[in-house]
């Protein structure tokens, strides 16, 4: 999977590709490969914070729409970004991996094929902008 964000001027490099498993293997090994979380350097993972987010006493607050809170955490490698309701994204180099570890209360989540799907479903592609959803 190849994570596509805007982010700064700074290039990045192409997502590690995860392994496949050969064509010739077991049916049942492979539902179970298929059904594990993504995990690895190469997961990306998104967490929803509808709290607002303070950085060094610093509360967040969007460029675009001036929200401060309801965010999207987006986690890939060393990296996080920050999404808004009304799809304005950043990332954010204050928050490490080990604060997004921190975050997570619950382990397991929904797997979603892409990033952009996952925007979609969680309502950060846009369609909520201007909303507070509580």
């Amino acid at each position: 999977m190849m994570l596509v964000l805007r982010t700064t001027d700074r290039p990045a490099g192409p997502a590690p590709v995860l392994p496949v498993l050969p064509a010739g293997t077991d049916p049942l090994l492979q539902l179970e490969y298929e059904t594990q979380p993504p995990s690895g350097p190469g997961a990306t993972r998104c967490l929803t914070h509808p709290r607002e987010l303070a950085l060094r006493g610093i509360p967040v607050m969007c460029t675009a729409c001036r929200a401060r809170r309801d965010w999207l955490l987006i986690n890939h490698g060393r990296n996080v970004w920050i999404v808004c309701r009304c799809s304005n994204q950043w990332l954010e180099p204050e928050i490490s991996r080990a604060d997004f570890d921190a975050l997570i209360a619950i382990p397991d989540g929904t797997t979603y094929p892409s990033v952009a799907q996952g925007l979609a479903a969680l309502g950060f592609d846009g369609a909520f902008a201007g909303t507070y959803l509580d």
